[in-house]
C-alpha cells in the first residue's frame, strides 16, 4: 500500500503524522511511505530522515493524495485539502466532525474511509485522543497563567500566590484525562484548584490520588455557576466522545465572572463548552468578552510540535499498520479500529455525528 503523510496547513500547525522511525516500521512491513517535503520540519524531522530509513519524498499534497491509498495526517482536512480526497481513499487523522458540518459534508461527498483518531474507543478509554488530551491539559494551565498576566489583559494573578498572599483559584469543568492533567499543573504551581464533574467514582479516584491543595465538586448547574464566579483561571475540560461538547457555561455566567479572569475551553474542537467560545490559532490566539480573556486555541498540542509528534505516532502507529494492511480487513476483524469509522464510502458511520446534523446513519458493519 502507499502511505502518504501529507504536511499539515492547519495555521501554526507544527505537528506530522509520522516519525522517521516509523516510517522505517511501516517501510520494513512492505509498503511505500510517501511524505510532503517539509512535513516534518515543524517537529525536527527534516526529508533526508525520512529518505535514510525508507521513505520517499513528494514535492506538494497534491501528489500525495493522488497516490496514497492511505492518508496518514493529525489535523482535519482543510478547504483546501476537500477536493483531494477521493472515492475509496483512507483518511486517518483526528477529523472532529462534530463541530463541522461543512467537514463532514465535504467527506461524505467524497467516498472517502473517514477513521477517526478520537472516537476510536478500547474498554473505556480513548487511546488516540489521550496523549494529546494529556498535553492540552497542561498547556491549558501553562498559558492560562500566561494570560493572567496584567500585559496580556489579565488580572495581574500569579496562580501560586507568595507567602502572605493568596494563590490564584483555578476551576476545571470535567475530570477527565484533560481536568486531572491540568488539575496536577496547576496544583504544581500552587495554585487553590477545583475539579467539577458529575462521575462520583471519578470524583473519588481524584480525591484519592491528586495533590491536597485540589477539590473536588460534583458538577450542577449551581456548582458551575458559583464557581466560574470564584475563578481567576477557568478550564474547559468535558468532553462527550464524537459528539459536540455540551454548554456548560453561558454568555450570563461569563459577564458575572472576575474581571481580567482567564478561560480555557479545551473542548473547543468538539465546539466548546462555553457558550462565548469559537476557535482560534496560535498566530491570534485570545480575545475579549465581558472583560473575560478567552484562549481558545483548537490545536494547542501543536505548538509544541516535536512532543507532541512522537506521543501521537507513539499510540498511532500501530492501528496505521494493520490499516496499511487493508483497510476494511482491519475495521471487519478489529472491533476497537471499527469505532473510529465516523464515514465509510459517503456514509455516516457513527451515531453522534449523524445525530449532530441530522443525516442518515448506518452501522459500519453493514458495510464491511
Amino acid at each position: 500500500m502507499i502511505i502518504g503523510v501529507p504536511a499539515e496547513i492547519k495555521d501554526n500547525e507544527f505537528r506530522v503524522a509520522l516519525t522517521p522511525a516509523g516510517c522505517q516500521q511501516l517501510v520494513a512491513d512492505g509498503h511505500q511511505v510517501l511524505v510532503q517535503s517539509g512535513a516534518g520540519t515543524g517537529s525536527g524531522f527534516p526529508d533526508d530522515e525520512y529518505q535514510a530509513t525508507g521513505g520517499d519524498i513528494s514535492p506538494n499534497a497534491q501528489d500525495v493524495y493522488a497516490r496514497a491509498d492511505l492518508i496518514y495526517k493529525v489535523k482535519e482536512p482543510l478547504a483546501a485539502e476537500y477536493g483531494l480526497m477521493r472515492s475509496g481513499q483512507t483518511v486517518f487523522t483526528y477529523f472532529h466532525f462534530a463541530a463541522s458540518r461543512e467537514l463532514t459534508e465535504a467527506c461524505v461527498e467524497s467516498g472517502a474511509h473517514c477513521l477517526a483518531y478520537e472516537t476510536l474507543v478500547v474498554g473505556n478509554a480513548l487511546p488516540l485522543l489521550t496523549p494529546m488530551s494529556e498535553i492540552a491539559g497542561r498547556m491549558s494551565v501553562q498559558e492560562g497563567a500566561k494570560w493572567l498576566e496584567r500585559p496580556f489583559g489579565g488580572r495581574g494573578v500569579l496562580l501560586g500566590g507568595v507567602p502572605g498572599v493568596e494563590p490564584g483559584h483555578v476551576v476545571i469543568i470535567g475530570g477527565g484525562v484533560v481536568g486531572s492533567n491540568a488539575a496536577r499543573m496547576a496544583a504544581g504551581l500552587g495554585a487553590r484548584v477545583t475539579i467539577l464533574d458529575t462521575s462520583l467514582d471519578r470524583l473519588r479516584f481524584l480525591d484519592e490520588t491528586m495533590p491536597k491543595n485540589i477539590t473536588t465538586i460534583y458538577s450542577t448547574p449551581f456548582n458551575i455557576r458559583t464557581f466560574a464566579r470564584r475563578a481567576d483561571l477557568l478550564v474547559g475540560a468535558v468532553l462527550l466522545q464524537g459528539a459536540r461538547a455540551p454548554v456548560l457555561v453561558n454568555r450570563q455566567l461569563v459577564s458575572e465572572m472576575k474581571q481580567g479572569s482567564v478561560i480555557v475551553d479545551v473542548s473547543v474542537d468538539q465546539g466548546g463548552c462555553v457558550e462565548t467560545c469559537h476557535p482560534t490559532t496560535h498566530a491570534d490566539p485570545t480575545y475579549e468578552v465581558d472583560g473575560v480573556v478567552h484562549y481558545c486555541v483548537a490545536n494547542m498540542p501543536g505548538a509544541v510540535s516535536r512532543t507532541s509528534t512522537f506521543a501521537l505516532a507513539n499510540a498511532t502507529l500501530p492501528y496505521a499498520r494493520k490499516i496499511a494492511r487493508g483497510p476494511m480487513d482491519a475495521l471487519r476483524e478489529d472491533t476497537a479500529l471499527r469505532t473510529s469509522a465516523n464515514i465509510l464510502a459517503g456514509k455516516v458511520t457513527h451515531p453522534a455525528v449523524a445525530e449532530a446534523f441530522g443525516m442518515p446513519f448506518q452501522e459500519a458493519a453493514s458495510l464491511l
